[in-house]
């Protein structure tokens, strides 16, 4: 019989997972609010621009909170080589997907990125050193089928804008392996210094193409770092309220926040490659995640993408 204790820790793994699930919901609308801001403000302003004044808006929010922690805790930390290939690659990453929304529907630049976790479990067995059976290399493949099918089987796809977003997708699953060995670094350090590498990213580019913003827009600006911001700290909480292998999965909620808002702000829907593909992808990246928690049962590393 169960005893209450049992029952009782039961009913307190489900209460975790189920808050869990919800904030990681919760993430992905902000982050899919984020990326139709960004496509909204990157019509008007240079993808630097609007890399500089997210991070201000941004960094005013965690400046306050940075003062409250331990002296130091942001320049000290344990591999500050990773953690600046981890800036440089998240930096080039968000400037990479502002700059395919310019030409690419919101839909489609959304389905790219949302292969990065087919490409971190092909990655993680040279990066990371974990085994990956036969049956998650065949998820991984049919991952890139679908990435193919979202392309569309055609040449004239190819676009400058659908490479760069293949490109960024690829590095953010590059940022999410370098996290993985960032580990014991506190999260607000991260942030904080990723948002400090799109600063100077936009702080550089400001020369060649400044447009001066209106007050509301500079206020949109700045509440596109505010917003990204909320749903890393969204993500975070997630996974340490549930089980990553139940919550991770929910990271592809974010694919129909971003066709309800493209059609509702700009009149987008994917075209039916594109829906086909995300089917493929999502599938594959599901199976991925399920091999993934048979493993972490067994005790072995587990390779599950803990941020969007």
């Amino acid at each position: 019989m169960t005893s209450v204790t049992d029952r009782a820790r039961a009913s307190g793994a489900l209460s975790g997972d189920t808050l869990g699930i919800l904030v990681m919901l919760f993430g992905m609308l902000l982050f899919a609010a984020n990326d139709t801001l960004g496509k909204w403000l990157v019509a008007t302003y240079s993808v630097g621009q609007i890399m500089f004044l997210r991070s201000i808006g941004a960094l005013a929010v965690i400046a306050p909170l940075a003062l409250r922690r331990p002296a130091g805790e942001l320049l000290h930390v344990g591999r500050p080589v990773v953690l600046a290939l981890r800036v440089i690659l998240a930096t080039g990453e968000a400037a990479a997907f502002y700059y395919a929304t310019i030409s690419l529907p919101l839909a489609d630049v959304i389905t790219y990125w949302l292969a990065a976790p087919i490409y971190v479990a092909a990655l993680s067995p040279f990066m990371l050193g974990e085994r990956v059976g036969w049956r998650r290399w065949t998820a991984i493949a049919i991952g890139f089928v679908g990435v193919a099918i979202a392309l569309r089987p055609s040449s004239a796809a190819l676009t400058p804008a659908a490479l760069v977003s293949l490109a960024g997708s690829f590095v953010f699953s590059l940022t999410v392996i370098f996290g993985r060995q960032l580990r014991g670094t506190p999260d607000l350090t991260l942030v904080f210094w990723q948002f400090v590498g799109s600063l100077v990213l936009g702080f550089l580019t400001l020369p060649f193409g400044w447009v001066a913003p209106s007050v509301p827009d500079f206020l949109l600006l700045c509440l596109l770092g505010i917003v990204s911001m909320a749903g890393h700290v969204c993500v975070t909480r997630s996974l340490k309220l549930g089980k990553a292998a139940t919550v991770a999965p929910m990271q592809y909620s974010m694919l129909a926040w971003g066709m309800v808002f493209a059609w509702l702000v700009f009149g987008e829907w994917p075209d039916r490659w594109t829906l086909v593909g995300a089917a493929v992808i999502i599938a594959s990246g599901l199976f991925i995640a399920f091999r993934e928690r048979k493993v972490k049962e067994k005790g072995a590393p587990t390779t599950l993408v803990d941020t969007p």
